[in-house]
């Protein structure tokens, strides 16, 4: 993975992806950048998703630059992991918030939504175990509006038949 300058980089990357990336301590280049944008604009990609669209972005990038670039960006805490439950780890940008998701269970749409507010029973443990608290993660399930009006992306009977397996 080279240092990418010039118009190429310009077309690619949001102003401030450069300082971010130099603020971690990283080295910029064309596929973090890439990665960055493209997880900008379409939040909650899975990995080969992504390793798709940076590919249509840039052109030729090996899969694994485009997971390694996935990989770093999380741990330096500039992308977050998102990992429903029975569905492959999505990756937005991390915007330094507590925010939520909501799932459907039906087609997989996922969305975020803003930390609930009032008395949450489970956001905040009877028993912290002498854990410091920091983040809590709450996944809403339920039907999106296209799903619950019988327009959704997978059949009720597929649907059914997976509940059952997962039982």
């Amino acid at each position: 993975m080279g240092t990418i300058t010039g118009a190429v980089e310009e077309t690619i990357a949001s102003p401030d992806w450069r300082q971010r990336l130099r603020s971690a301590g990283l080295r910029v280049t064309q596929p973090r950048l890439a990665v960055l944008e493209v997880v900008r604009q379409n939040s909650h990609l899975a990995a080969d998703q992504v390793s798709d669209r940076v590919r249509e972005r840039i052109g030729t990038v090996s899969t694994q630059a485009v997971y390694d670039a996935l990989n770093t960006l999380t741990e330096h805490q500039i992308l977050r992991k998102v990992e429903p439950a029975g569905s492959a780890m999505l990756f937005e940008i991390n915007a330094g918030d507590n925010h939520h998701h909501i799932v459907c269970r039906r087609c997989g749409a996922i969305a975020d939504v803003e930390c609930s507010v009032g008395s949450i029973p489970c956001a905040v443990p009877q028993q912290t175990h002498g854990f410091l608290i920091d983040e809590a993660e709450v996944t809403y399930w339920g039907l999106c509006a296209d799903c619950a009006a019988g327009r959704g992306r997978r059949s009720v009977e597929g649907e059914a038949a997976r509940d059952v397996a997962h039982a």
